[in-house]
């Protein structure tokens, strides 16, 4: 099996009823109030068909996994991240069903020096991705361990994504 994925019109195509904003609706969850930025930069940034976010960290999630959290707590946390990015790609878009699909995700974890988990911590993140939109949320990613991340959070996430054009 090929670790490439292209997305192909039959698979971009959508179908009634698996929409973005109709899957999320149908986790049951609901996205969180955007924050304000912390510091000189914007949330997020669009040019051309991809839309680049800045980094949500986990807020509600404070030290190193594999030392004050399990590696459950990170993926808890990973997964909180994509929901604030998620909200951010929404307010950026209009609709989550404008996103064609994920070109990047780059997670950073606080974590313990002897800490070899923080793949499985940024699937929360993925996992989410895929829960929403589906084969279009399978996406390259990268994921780094960190002494120590702003204010003391546990995870941290960006991503780029891929998005049709307004009005389509």
């Amino acid at each position: 099996m090929s670790s490439v994925f292209r997305m192909s019109p039959e698979r971009s195509a959508r179908v009634p009823g698996a929409m973005p904003e109709d899957r999320l609706r149908a986790t049951g969850l609901t996205l969180p109030a955007l924050r304000p930025v912390a510091g000189n930069y914007v949330g997020a940034y669009q040019e051309g068909s991809l839309v680049y976010l800045a980094g949500q960290g986990s807020e509600g999630w404070l030290g190193r996994v594999g030392e004050t959290l399990t590696a459950e707590d990170g993926y808890a946390a990973a997964r909180e991240c994509m929901l604030h990015l998620l909200a951010q790609l929404r307010q950026t878009l209009g609709s989550l069903d404008r996103v064609r699909g994920i070109a990047r995700v780059v997670g950073y974890v606080s974590c313990a020096d002897d800490f070899t988990g923080v793949a499985q911590v940024l699937n929360g993140a993925s996992d989410l991705l895929v829960e929403v939109f589906g084969d279009a949320g399978r996406h390259p990613r990268s994921v780094v361990g960190a002494k120590a991340l702003p204010k003391g959070i546990a995870v941290e996430v960006d991503l780029i994504a891929v998005v049709e054009p307004a009005g389509r």
